[in-house]
């Protein structure tokens, strides 16, 4: 039996080879998680960002009604994770790519919102959400129109030209008002890997693709759907 020298497990028919490589890969897999640690921290020790210029009113799904930033956090929860849907009022559709990261945030949001606040924005408005979100099945995150503010290109989800962009944002509630706390600027920097890759972290398929050898390949993206 050929052992690793980072613990004392091995899989059937592991050859010398085999195993000299998984454990060079190994090793940066560690290196790699503790870098995603150090990252972590330093992403908390951020200092407040800007104070919100105005407390944005968004409207909730049909009959619904309205809703105002400093209303999303609920009672001991004062962060807010704020999810930017591409998805404009003349838009048939809904982003492929962003409906391929929310199906599966649908799934995490009860977990998700048992510790912090998360809410879906878009520029459509409620009546247009609201099928699509039947149509999806999303039916565990709050998913709210900003058809009637300026939240979207305030905070870098949409450009001059009236572009959507999945931008995340984090939000902080204070004793002094809500302030910016994180935003995906990953999306705006120069990437040398093609995709800026800035909402991997989140994204449930591409992490999966990874622990293959396809990879996540240069050419598939995912679709509405398939068939």
């Amino acid at each position: 039996m050929i052992m690793s020298q980072y613990h004392d497990k091995s899989f059937p028919g592991e050859s010398g080879g085999y195993r000299a490589a998984r454990d060079k890969l190994l090793e940066a897999e560690m290196g790699l998680r503790t870098q995603i640690e150090e990252v972590a921290a330093l992403r908390r020790e951020l200092p407040l960002g800007g104070a919100v210029p105005e407390d944005y009113v968004f409207e909730e799904l049909t009959g619904g009604g309205q809703v105002r930033l400093s209303e999303l956090f609920e009672p001991d929860k004062d962060s807010l994770v704020i999810y930017s849907l591409m998805f404009a009022p003349d838009d048939a559709n809904a982003c492929p790519m962003c409906a391929s990261l929310l199906d599966g945030l649908n799934g995490s949001a009860p977990h998700i919102n048992d510790r912090v606040n998360f809410a879906v924005v878009a520029k459509a408005p409620p009546a247009q959400l609201d099928a699509w979100a039947v149509g999806r099945g999303w039916d565990q995150f709050r998913l709210l129109s900003s058809n009637g503010n300026d939240f979207n290109p305030t905070y870098l989800a949409e450009d001059g030209e009236g572009s959507q962009w999945p931008m995340i944002n984090v939000f902080r509630n204070t004793t002094n008002g809500v302030y910016h706390s994180w935003g995906s600027e990953l999306f705006y920097a120069k990437s040398d890997v093609g995709h800026s890759r800035h909402a991997d972290m989140l994204w449930p398929v591409w992490n999966m693709f990874v622990l293959t050898p396809e990879g996540r390949g240069t050419d598939w993206f995912p679709k509405l759907n398939y068939g």
